[in-house]
């Protein structure tokens, strides 16, 4: 018999379901709103379609546009309320449309030669005199990062450039210009007599260019663009982006394969070939990008996939191993983070036997490497996680367009 004891134990179990699935639904939202991201692009007559494991709708103007195109009178910068099961606000984003955009996806290896503007400081170390050590640079305000530009209104673009200036000084105080921390600065500098050469000395420590292997990503025909590495060139000892003078891309092919373990990433070994594939026109944390000098195949053109069709599972990595010709290898997305640094965006794991073989995964060169999802180019490789080569970080191919559309307009003022 149904009594009211019975009733009271009915709705007092149904309360207790309707709270925990409240307090489910709460916490599923904020989490929503921690990793959506504020702003997206959708390429022009299409919707915005999020996937995942909460419903979510697009709202805008009262219409659903993750089950609606784009009409002619959508402006291409809008906003939308992204609402769980079509109902429950999350967040508003920001919108913006643009034209679909195909890319010959690369996987070539690439030798880097940068050139920096100025001269970056990597170490101060003392000037051994008469009356004991002193170190100048210290003494002036120097640190490791600080970029010198010029020396007494001189530019400096060279160790040698530096080096003979300081020489020369016969001990007289010298004028810095310099960048610190993104901030232009002006020091005074006093060379000082080193008692073992004979010669004037700071004691300053800079380095002038860098070199190294890497991948091409894509190449834009529409931008004539080409770009690779999806981070930036960094200085080894201080970790400083290189702040770019100039610089090119040229061909290179890969000889052999130092492979990595855990705790020591691996490292593909190739050499530089005379041919120049592009001036190199930006390195920033995205990656580089230089005008194109060649003419890559435009047959195999490859849609590039926004940050919102990217879904978790099976994709493709494409890179080069051996020689210059790029292959298709298995891999997974493991993870995706719209809110996290520009160039950590996914996380890879490697899943093909073939290559986990030879080069235990992924490593120093492969950065770059394009990433495929249902046949359109999702990323590129960036970084290697070291307790597990098998892994690593990606960026969506995405930020990398935005980067190679900014060297195209650059281009068009610098020509005009």
């Amino acid at each position: 018999m149904w009594n009211n004891k019975n009733k009271g134990c009915f709705f007092k179990a149904l309360m207790a379901v309707l709270t925990a699935l409240s307090i489910t639904v709460l916490v599923g939202v904020s989490y929503m709103n921690t990793v959506l991201p504020e702003e997206f692009n959708v390429a022009s007559g299409e919707a915005l379609k999020l996937d995942g494991a909460i419903p979510i709708k697009a709202v805008y103007s009262g219409e659903s546009l993750s089950e609606t195109k784009i009409s002619k009178n959508t402006p291409k910068d809008y906003s939308v309320k992204l609402k769980a099961f079509g109902i429950i606000p999350i967040k508003q984003a920001e919108v913006k449309v643009i034209s679909k955009t195909d890319v010959c996806v690369l996987g070539n290896p690439f030798g880097i030669k940068i050139y920096t503007d100025g001269v970056m400081v990597v170490g101060l170390d003392s000037v051994t005199t008469e009356n004991g050590k002193v170190s100048p640079g210290v003494k002036a305000g120097l640190k490791e990062g600080d970029l010198i530009i010029s020396i007494n209104g001189v530019n400096v673009f060279s160790n040698e450039d530096v080096a003979r200036i300081i020489e020369n000084s016969n001990g007289k105080e010298l004028t810095l210009k310099i960048v610190s921390d993104e901030k232009k600065k002006t020091l005074k500098i006093t060379p000082e007599l080193c008692y073992q050469s004979g010669k004037y000395k700071t004691g300053i420590w800079v380095r002038d260019s860098s070199a190294g292997i890497g991948t091409l990503t894509f190449y834009s025909p529409a931008l004539g663009t080409v770009c690779g590495l999806g981070h930036g060139i960094c200085d080894v000892d201080t970790g400083k982006l290189l702040t770019l003078n100039s610089g090119e891309l040229v061909e290179a092919e890969i000889l052999d394969i130092d492979k990595g373990s855990a705790g020591a990433p691996g490292e593909l070994i190739g050499r530089f070939k005379e041919e120049c594939l592009s001036n190199l026109k930006i390195n920033n944390e995205t990656g580089v990008y230089g005008n194109c000098h060649l003419n890559f195949e435009n047959s195999n053109l490859t849609q590039l996939a926004l940050k919102q069709e990217i879904a978790l599972g099976d994709a493709e990595i494409l890179t080069t191993i051996d020689g210059e010709t790029p292959k298709l290898f298995k891999c997974k997305i493991e993870k995706i983070a719209h809110n996290n640094s520009i160039t950590k965006n996914m996380v890879v794991k490697i899943t093909d036997d073939e290559l986990i073989a030879k080069t235990g995964g992924i490593v120093q060169g492969m950065s770059g490497s394009p990433l495929l999802q249902n046949g359109k180019l999702i990323g590129a490789v960036t970084h290697v996680l070291v307790d597990d080569p098998t892994k690593g970080y990606a960026i969506f191919a995405e930020n990398m367009l935005e980067t190679a559309q900014s060297v195209a307009e650059q281009q068009l003022k610098e020509a005009s």
